[in-house]
């Protein structure tokens, strides 16, 4: 018996130690949820392999009573979990893609860009306005929003609303809208929603995870996630945005839709109050691609996304797209309406 014994012990110490990779995410349940789908496609990708979460609060979770314009901070959501990342406390990190800026610190890279969800907004109503619009609220009614670009949007559409910056997660706003009396609406995310479940109530809508940009063994690990379709349409998106620089702080919009071969790219910035903008829509032939390899580049970064296993000639020509789109809207006076924003945002 004890000789049996002892071979099993001896065999279980030769036996390789199955792999851990780390995932760092936000704590807040959208961000679990959103990370246990990406950790549910990496284990059914790599069943030898086991998977950690580890949360943490970023500073845009801490901070709850400031505008997210005017914090002034770029890596509101993303700062803290980079700084893991860096210090090799975690492997790779999923964010939503909204919540990373354009240009990544040295060192980092979107190493994946999922399927995409519902990119749209969604009005959710206080109980009392249940079976309104936003057009037949009250005059003076309060809305609330964490996004400029929302504001502006919707301020120029129903100019007998007000808007006001409402702070939070999902379950938060939530709760504002249901429990106090301040917001009639407030406009979220609708893949947001969906992902938590809350059908009834009903970046946008893409995950990304970001990695070190050296760690080649987790790149490859991470690019089984990469969907071709949304891949591209981020890339123009984010050389849209990098090229206006555009961020939190400025009413600026982009959406992409894929049809026929044709990458339509739609843009447009507004003044703070909705009252000025300019919108236009460009499209380009781009074959979206089945994934395969294609080998190691020395630069292969795009907008802050590494994508070894899609062709190099559709990601570039979707970048060009982004860069040409932001390239007519400044020759139509863009840039100045987005000084004019960031200088109104600083001076409230």
């Amino acid at each position: 018996m004890s000789g049996n014994g002892n071979a099993a012990a001896t065999a279980e110490e030769n036996s390789p130690k199955m792999r851990v990779i780390r995932v760092g995410t936000r704590k807040s349940q959208l961000a679990r949820i959103q990370t246990d789908s990406v950790v549910a496609t990496l284990k059914a990708s790599y069943p030898g392999l086991q998977f950690e979460i580890i949360a943490m609060s970023t500073t845009g979770d801490k901070i709850l009573d400031t505008a997210l314009s005017k914090i002034g901070e770029k890596s509101l959501f993303t700062k803290e979990l980079e700084h893991a990342l860096e210090k090799n406390e975690v492997d790779l990190v999923v964010h939503s893609l909204k919540d990373l800026p354009t240009v990544l610190p040295p060192g980092f890279t979107i190493g994946a860009i999922c399927k995409r969800e519902n990119p749209h907004d969604a009005v959710v109503f206080h109980p009392k306005f249940v079976g309104k619009t936003l057009e037949t609220l009250p005059e003076k009614s309060v809305v609330g929003t964490s996004s400029l670009r929302r504001a502006a949007q919707l301020q120029r559409k129903f100019p007998h609303l007000e808007f006001r910056s409402i702070r939070g997660n999902l379950n938060t706003r939530l709760r504002k809208l249901d429990e106090q009396q301040e917001f009639s609406a407030i406009i979220l995310a609708t893949a947001g929603l969906q992902r938590m479940g809350w059908h009834n109530r009903v970046g946008q809508g893409a995950l990304g995870v970001e990695v070190r940009a050296k760690d080649q063994d987790i790149l490859d690990l991470v690019g089984v996630l990469h969907d071709p379709e949304t891949l591209l349409r981020c890339i123009a998106e984010r050389a849209f945005l990098r090229h206006l620089e555009g961020g939190c702080s400025v009413p600026v919009a982009v959406h992409t839709a894929m049809k026929d071969g044709q990458l339509y790219l739609t843009g447009g910035v507004w003044s703070l109050d909705g009252s000025d903008s300019i919108q236009e829509t460009m499209q380009a032939t781009i074959h979206v691609p089945a994934q395969h390899e294609d080998g190691p580049e020395d630069d292969p970064q795009l907008v802050g996304i590494t994508a070894r296993n899609i062709p190099r000639g559709p990601q570039l020509a979707a970048q060009n797209l982004g860069i040409s789109l932001a390239n007519l809207l400044l020759s139509k006076g863009a840039k100045n309406i987005l000084d004019v924003a960031r200088q109104l945002n600083d001076a409230h």
